[in-house]
């Protein structure tokens, strides 16, 4: 109830009034059944805006620090992510990352549409950077179809290190289902999954027309931080503070390797 209440009457006007936001090709997303829809990954604003402009609910799998925290920030945060269907997942092992890969494959067999960023990090610098191959498994044991969404101007309205949202234009642009049942059976084969992430992030660097970098989000990340620069939400070792969004859903049952 509250997902519809914040999109149509509370926090959806409010955005649609200060930063226009447009939609391209969404009739590429099902009007029924499930779907993963995989995005870059440019600012928190993306995980709003995203939703805002799909006409069915998007379920991201939100980290579980968001559920458990205390005092009056920490009861927000869990009543806020609980009543939008946030679905909590736990990160912080190799067993934990397989158990969110296995969330999102139940999620998906219920027929719903799953937010997914495949970099598995925002960029800190704007570029698309390397896919998590999480994507591809949660792909190949669904049989689900895999749709493209570039997002464009959700970095302006809410910038890397900002707490302000400011007025922007806002360009969502969906592309075209990816159908990869040419591989149907091939779970857990890593080179085949590689390929698939590969060919999602292709498919997002055509779509946003993002420079891409083939390493990972988070290694750039700590080589930046390493280097005293200063990255919002990150410490050096991949440790992602409480100010990012939802997780990529994009991980591997290895942490955050590819």
């Amino acid at each position: 109830m509250l997902y519809w209440v914040m999109k149509h009457l509370l926090l959806g006007p409010v955005m649609k009034l200060f930063c226009r936001p447009a939609v391209e090709g969404h009739e590429h997303v099902p009007d029924e059944g499930a779907a993963i829809l995989v995005s870059n990954h440019v600012a928190v604003a993306d995980s709003f805006f995203m939703p805002l402009m799909m006409k069915r609910r998007v379920t991201f799998l939100a980290k579980r620090e968001y559920f458990t925290g205390t005092g009056l920030k920490g009861r927000f945060k869990r009543y806020f992510f609980s009543g939008v269907g946030q679905v909590p997942i736990d990160r912080s092992s190799g067993a934990a990352a397989q158990a969110a890969l296995d969330t999102g494959v139940r999620l998906l067999s219920e027929g719903r549409l799953l937010g997914v960023y495949p970099e598995g990090t925002r960029s800190p610098d704007g570029r698309l950077y390397k896919g998590k191959t999480g994507v591809a498994r949660m792909a190949l044991e669904s049989g689900v179809p895999v749709i493209p969404i570039a997002m464009f101007g959700t970095n302006k309205v809410n910038p890397i290190g900002s707490k302000m949202w400011y007025p922007h234009k806002v360009e969502v642009k969906v592309g075209e289902p990816l159908d990869f049942s040419r591989y149907e059976g091939l779970a857990g084969d890593r080179f085949v999954e590689r390929s698939i992430t590969d060919e999602i992030m292709y498919a997002l660097m055509e779509l946003s027309g993002q420079e891409y970098v083939d390493i990972y989000a988070a290694k750039a990340k700590d080589d930046l931080a390493a280097q005293g620069k200063h990255i919002a939400g990150w410490e050096v070792d991949g440790n992602q503070k409480d100010d990012d969004a939802r997780t990529s859903g994009g991980r591997v049952p290895q942490t955050r390797a590819g």
